[in-house]
């Protein structure tokens, strides 16, 4: 059969070179069952506005559903994408007086776009719901971890002692921003844009809101010429996912720096460890530095969205094919990281001796000891800044005779006088003790931690409602399309 989109105005033919160049086929491969579902949509509306025969209609949607069992591989491959060798399929079936009725009034501009946000919208949800795997895992670690102590960190010097509850705490916070700027993102994402057309919409009296309700699309993209052009919601999307993997990132280097033996601090599972082809011993954190590396990938297909999408006249341009590969790549990299993720955090061994152990190195509770002169000797903080540093030069963990000295040294009166008592020196040098004092809002006060924990499984709980609410209004939109299918086909 000749070629059903160039036979008209073009002689010749791409030689293989140029159809490999100019093919999307092999990125379409993510789009082929949401282009059913256009294709559904599109027929059912031209149906019910009297554009095409109802007779039509239903061997044409008979049709479309044997191409979907069929699945894309019994697609010939030597079409440009996806749109035309499904549509040249359906031809094939039920001939072209019928079969090529269902194109009208769209173009492959405004069916592309819907594909898109189709598919893209799945992957958001699938995304969202990711995220909340992965905190939940962090919030299950923390909770069994909220008397763990450890020695906290700035500019990876040890810092003042925290807890390893703490810690996971705070990088589910950051992921907590993470599924909002998805749930945002989601919103911009379920939006249609069919029946546009090429750009300037069509003269047939088609029904945009109808395909809109039988996608389950919150809104549609009024202006045409935007609705087929704009791919800002790909950039968007390829920002969330690059901000997501950077935060996995922060994950992924402490669980390389925790498990040297510099740090000992966890021992990741073996299943995410691999050995050395030359030395026995070794067993390196792999996969923890591939999803540090990955993070690349996500970053540059931000980089490669704008590039493309940069200074593009409107309406649609050819450009734009090449933008739907790198979201599909970004969209499978950040999924596969952030459950790769969590199955590494919810199978390492903590080892707290060692963390305990570490949680004074460095002269960590320094900052509770200058607090302590602060409250106890009513001196100004910078004063007692001063004091405490002087401390941290010597060797060693300071006695009470050494703060004495350095106090006399620079106020030029004893500490001891003004309140300061061996008791409290030894209250202000105890790691536990520093933890428990920082109890406000946030702080790692073991207590603190467990309000925290409460009030975040409430809000994941909703969260998590939200999303199920989401899924169940599509499914329900895209169950209508299907059975107003099957009406028309008898089924």
């Amino acid at each position: 059969m000749s070629d059903i989109l160039r036979r008209g105005r073009l002689e010749l033919v791409p030689d293989k070179e140029i159809m490999e160049y100019t093919t999307s086929l092999k990125a379409d491969r993510w789009i082929f069952d949401a282009d059913i579902l256009v294709d559904f949509a599109h027929t059912v509306m031209l149906t019910e506005q009297g554009i095409i025969k109802r007779s039509a209609s239903e061997s044409i949607l008979k049709g479309l559903m044997q191409i979907r069992d069929e699945g894309i591989d019994q697609l010939d491959n030597s079409y440009e994408d996806i749109h035309i060798a499904l549509e040249a399929r359906l031809i094939e079936l039920v001939g072209e007086d019928i079969g090529g009725r269902m194109h009208s009034g769209r173009s492959r501009n405004d069916e592309v776009a819907t594909c898109i946000r189709l598919r893209l919208r799945e992957e958001l949800l699938g995304i969202m719901e990711d995220l909340l795997h992965l905190r939940a895992v962090l919030l299950d670690i923390a909770d069994k971890n909220r008397d763990t102590i450890m020695p906290g960190f700035t500019h990876l010097q040890h810092a003042q002692p925290t807890t390893m509850g703490h810690h996971m705490m705070a990088h589910q916070q950051a992921f907590g921003r993470d599924f909002e700027r998805v749930m945002d993102c989601f919103a911009r994402v379920n939006r249609s844009p069919l029946g546009a057309a090429a750009f300037a919409s069509t003269g047939f009296a088609i029904n945009r809101e109808r395909t809109r309700e039988l996608l389950g699309f919150n809104e549609i993209i009024e202006n045409s010429m935007d609705a087929v052009s704009s791919r800002d919601f790909l950039i968007e999307t390829a920002s969330v996912i690059a901000c997501i993997m950077v935060n996995l990132t922060r994950i992924a280097e402490e669980l390389v720096l925790w498990s040297s033996k510099e740090f000992s601090f966890i021992e990741l599972s073996d299943q995410y460890a691999s050995t050395s082809s030359i030395m026995p011993q070794k067993k390196n954190p792999d996969t923890a530095e591939l999803l540090r590396g990955k993070s690349g990938v996500a970053t540059g297909n931000l980089m490669a969205l704008l590039t493309i999408c940069k200074g593009l006249p409107l309406s649609y341009n050819r450009d734009l094919q090449e933008a739907t590969p790198l979201i599909w790549n970004s969209i499978q990299t950040c999924r596969t990281s952030l459950r790769i993720t969590a199955g590494m955090l919810a199978s390492m061994k903590i080892n707290e001796n060692v963390l305990a152990e570490q949680s004074t190195t460095g002269f960590t509770t320094a900052t509770e000891l200058a607090d302590t002169l602060v409250r106890e000797c009513d001196i100004p903080f910078r004063t007692a800044h001063q004091i405490v540093g002087q401390l941290a030069r010597m060797e060693g963990v300071p006695t009470f005779a050494d703060i004495e000295r350095v106090g006399k040294d620079i106020l030029g009166e004893s500490l001891i006088e003004r309140g300061l008592s061996e008791q409290m020196l030894k209250e202000a040098l105890d790691p536990m003790l520093n933890v428990k004092r920082r109890n406000t809002t946030g702080g790692p006060n073991p207590d603190e931690i467990s309000n925290s924990i409460m009030r975040i499984k409430k809000q994941l709980s909703a969260e998590e409602e939200k999303v199920t609410n989401i899924r169940q209004s599509i499914d329900r939109a895209l169950n209508n399309l299907m059975q107003t299918v099957d009406k028309y086909t008898g089924n």
